[in-house]
């Protein structure tokens, strides 16, 4: 397993932009299949885009696709979303996980992960 901290969550307004930061600990951190979840208030966690080993293939969901962007850097144990063009309900704790069985595409359909992070706050007001 891979300890995972995130950061970068806070306050922003409809339209504004922020980028949270994933910083994995171990040497096994280019083996594992990332992503980031999330989890609005009184909603069940969602998949919001993940990203393979090699950093090369990446998946979002519907709700995020040419408004966020993940992306990684193995030689600093390091995974980023980029979220612009904000809406309210992108408001949720961002959470980030992965896996070194799974793979990054079927993050899409299962949340069961082997390492997550405790989660930062985004919240978007209008």
């Amino acid at each position: 397993q891979v300890q995972l901290v995130e950061s970068g969550g806070g306050l922003v307004q409809a339209g504004g932009s922020l980028r949270l930061s994933c910083a994995a600990s171990g040497r096994t951190f280019s083996s594992y299949a990332m992503g980031w979840f999330r989890q609005a208030p009184g909603k069940e966690r969602e998949f919001v885009a993940a990203i393979s080993r090699p950093g090369i293939a990446t998946y979002y969901a519907d709700s995020v696709k040419g408004r966020f962007t993940i992306t990684r850097d193995n030689g600093q144990n390091m995974v980023y979303l980029q979220m612009d063009s904000l809406k309210p309900e992108d408001t949720a704790v961002y959470y980030c996980a992965g896996d070194p069985a799974m793979t990054a595409r079927k993050m899409g359909v299962s949340s069961r992960m082997d390492s997550w992070g405790k989660g930062t706050l985004v919240t978007v007001s209008s």
